[in-house]
């Protein structure tokens, strides 16, 4: 079968933290026999900033930031058995969901798929005549990169025929246990961009605790940070190309996930870094949202912070010791319940249930 995927980079992390998601699990289907196209447009620099070139097992389209390049790349919809529009491609979105929609073949699974809910259904809740709303009549499915039943009641309350979420992963293939970089030595690091709706987290979660405990070590790396004001105890190194994120992961005491905080409001929202640092054997401390148990135990597998106040009590208390164990066991779950491989499962029943509704004739 074949797969058209319209998102906004398969191969820049650059401003793009949906990457390390779709490679995942794209790599997944296409290994059970899926030709997969992922369209990606050539914006916000991501091409002069590749961390990786297109893979063997996907061909990657790129094409201009432009309208005419736009709808051309929409046509080629009509080729394949599966359409996906991704949230968030950055250039033109609404129109690019319209012109895929008008070029899909009938019979084609036609599939939104979100990978930042919870800020998308902000944003149609305040918008009742959004583009994305009135094409929900026309979307087989919503699928979402987390948000739990949340979400998936609020999609169906908007008039989405169905929703699923299929949470963030890890591919251990890219993401796993490496020697410590003495790069990236630290006693805490955090690995982000800086956006608006993270940023008040960030103060409260990173920057507060290294002011307070200025004997230790913190690093933090990702792109917009360099105005930022930090105590002197923070080392702020850039964007971090994905080729080293093992290091970074594994190289600290313990590392830092802080959500946005529409996903930390929503809950079962669990970002990329947390299954990445998970596979590398991180010791990993996040702040607390719902639902986080059904991936990782609280205190065994993860540490878990409500405020600044929390992070810098753990770390006080944190020993090397403690910090391997929690690791260790964090990457063990996650091998056994938590690869794009398995996710990948639920994805290719998704597309096996539409394709026999198709043959009864009653998709």
């Amino acid at each position: 079968m074949k797969i058209a995927f319209y998102g906004s980079s398969l191969v820049s992390a650059y401003w793009n933290g949906a990457a390390t998601y779709y490679r995942g699990l794209l790599r997944a289907l296409a290994a059970k026999g899926y030709d997969i196209t992922f369209y990606e447009p050539n914006v916000f620099d991501r091409q002069k900033n590749r961390d990786i070139e297109p893979p063997e097992w996907c061909q990657v389209v790129v094409y201009e930031g432009t309208i005419p390049a736009m709808k051309a790349v929409a046509l080629r919809a009509a080729e394949a058995d599966i359409v996906v529009k991704a949230s968030g491609v950055g250039f033109e979105d609404d129109l690019l969901l319209d012109q895929v929609l008008l070029a899909a073949r009938r019979g084609a699974l036609k599939i939104f798929w979100d990978v930042d809910a919870p800020a998308t259904l902000a944003e149609l809740r305040s918008a009742p005549e959004h583009p994305l709303r009135r094409a929900l009549a026309a979307i087989d499915l919503v699928l979402t990169y987390g948000g739990g039943d949340p979400v998936v009641n609020a999609y169906r309350s908007l008039g989405a025929r169905d929703c699923i979420p299929i949470y963030n992963a890890l591919d251990p293939t890219t993401h796993y246990p490496v020697d410590k970089d003495g790069r990236f030595a630290a006693d805490l690091g955090f690995l982000a961009n800086r956006l608006p709706d993270r940023e008040a987290r960030v103060e409260n979660f990173f920057l507060e605790p290294a002011k307070k405990l200025a004997k230790a070590r913190f690093m933090l790396g990702g792109s917009g940070w360099h105005d930022k004001l930090m105590s002197e105890n923070v080392s702020y190194i850039g964007h971090v190309s994905t080729r080293d994120h093992n290091a970074f992961n594994a190289t600290p005491k313990a590392v830092l996930n802080v959500s946005r905080e529409s996903m930390a409001r929503n809950g079962y929202s669990p970002a990329t870094r947390v299954f990445e640092a998970a596979g590398a054997g991180a010791c990993l401390i996040t702040d607390h949202w719902e639902g986080i148990e059904l991936f990782l135990r609280p205190g065994e597998e993860v540490l878990v912070a409500r405020d600044g106040q929390d992070v810098s009590d753990i770390l006080s208390g944190l020993t090397g010791e403690r910090a391997t164990q929690i690791g260790l066991r964090a990457l063990e779950r996650v091998l056994a319940e938590h690869t794009y491989e398995s996710r990948s499962l639920s994805v290719e029943a998704i597309f096996k249930e539409h394709a026999a509704k198709q043959v009864e004739g009653v998709g």
